[in-house]
């Protein structure tokens, strides 16, 4: 780099004149500033004086270019191509060496469960439906896509009619019913229903077996087997269509039920809360699943054919593709120029540039070319 000329006497001079010139009254106030007003007050000028009305210049400038500066610094970017500044490498290490090896905080997980509370029990779900979550469209949609899956369909045929669960379900239901229909048919049959009793407790000897452990067997064991015969003739006679009509019709009589209706499945005591319980459970999930290889090597995967599809694309390009434009970039800048002065105007920045400023005069080769008055 070649160096600028050693300044002359009528250099200082001119100088001296334009730093004096410069001296309008500040917007802002501070010690520097201060100095700077009553430093240049006098007729020569010092070292430090010069630097601080540097200082509050700069100030004042930066203060007033701001705005402009960060859409001018948006454009310069934005125009630049990625690969210049980021690599395949830098993101696959952002993601997995700062995002996936650190477990999510306990501040963050007690607000996502504080928040899920809120939007869970949130009074707005009394006076919304269920429909302004899901649209009848996707409802439809989906129930088309299972009836036209034979292993789907079938899947949601055992599901409702064939499970075991709902089998022993029903069992329970009708051996309660048919000993509740005994017990009081007995109580009101007088001689008889005490004969009935009587024979009763004569099979349970007999036999060595209680009758209600009978009467469940036999349920239970005709039950299933008819819910297998039902399973079997669904699954061979229900139509696609048929069963998208179903699910359309289940789906038309839920739809109407206001949001808060989800909350009756959820428990909400203190020492036994469901939202506890599914942000532990995500959590456990999640924290298992970070640091599997499994987990990193789609990771890799995912960043290499993002990476490859927009390497060549601009910043800006990028950014548009979040709908973050240059009109956004605008809002944003204004939005922190609060930020921005107050910077400007903070002790830490203005003893950065008067300690560059003091840097740079104290050259030797810039030193030297100037002639100044001493404190």
């Amino acid at each position: 780099m070649t160096s600028k000329p050693m300044q002359t006497s009528k250099d200082n001079q001119t100088l001296n004149t334009q730093v004096s010139d410069m001296q309008t009254p500040m917007p802002h106030t501070g010690a520097v500033t201060a100095h700077s007003s009553a430093s240049l007050s006098a007729t020569s000028l010092t070292m430090d004086s010069l630097i601080n009305a540097q200082v509050a210049f700069m100030q004042q400038w930066l203060q007033q270019q701001a705005e402009p500066m960060a859409v001018e610094a948006w454009q310069w970017l934005g125009a630049q191509p990625l690969h210049r500044y980021v690599s395949a490498d830098d993101l696959q290490h952002l993601i997995n060496d700062w995002l996936l090896s650190q477990p999510m905080s306990d501040v963050m997980r007690t607000d996502i469960r504080d928040i899920l509370h809120t939007i869970i029990y949130h009074p707005v779900n009394d006076n919304v439906p269920l429909s302004e979550l899901v649209d009848d469209t996707q409802v439809e949609t989906l129930a088309n896509y299972i009836g036209s899956h034979d292993e789907q369909r079938n899947a949601l045929i055992h599901t409702l009619v064939g499970n075991e669960t709902f089998a022993d379900l029903l069992t329970q239901t009708l051996y309660h019913a048919i000993n509740d229909f005994m017990e009081t048919t007995l109580d009101k049959a007088g001689g008889v229903g005490k004969l009935m009793k009587l024979g009763r407790n004569s099979f349970e000897k007999a036999t060595n077996r209680n009758l209600d452990e009978k009467l469940q067997t036999y349920l239970h064991r005709n039950i299933k087997d008819l819910t297998r015969r039902a399973e079997a003739n669904a699954q061979a006679h229900l139509s696609n269509e048929e069963v998208a009509r179903l699910l359309i019709t289940g789906w038309e009589r839920i739809k109407d039920q206001p949001i808060s209706q989800l909350q009756t499945y959820l428990n909400d005591e203190p020492d036994h809360s469901s939202i506890d319980h599914i942000e532990a459970s995500i959590q456990q999930s999640y924290n298992r699943l970070r640091l599997s290889p499994y987990l990193r090597s789609l990771v890799s995967a995912s960043v290499d054919t993002w990476y490859d599809n927009h390497q060549s694309d601009t910043i800006a390009s990028v950014a548009a593709s979040l709908y973050i434009d240059e009109e956004a970039m605008a809002q944003l800048s204004s939005a922190l120029l609060p930020v921005v002065h107050d910077a400007l105007e903070s002790t830490w920045l203005t003893t950065h540039i008067y300690n560059m400023l003091q840097a740079f005069y104290a050259q030797p080769n810039i030193k030297d070319g100037f002639v100044f008055s001493k404190d």
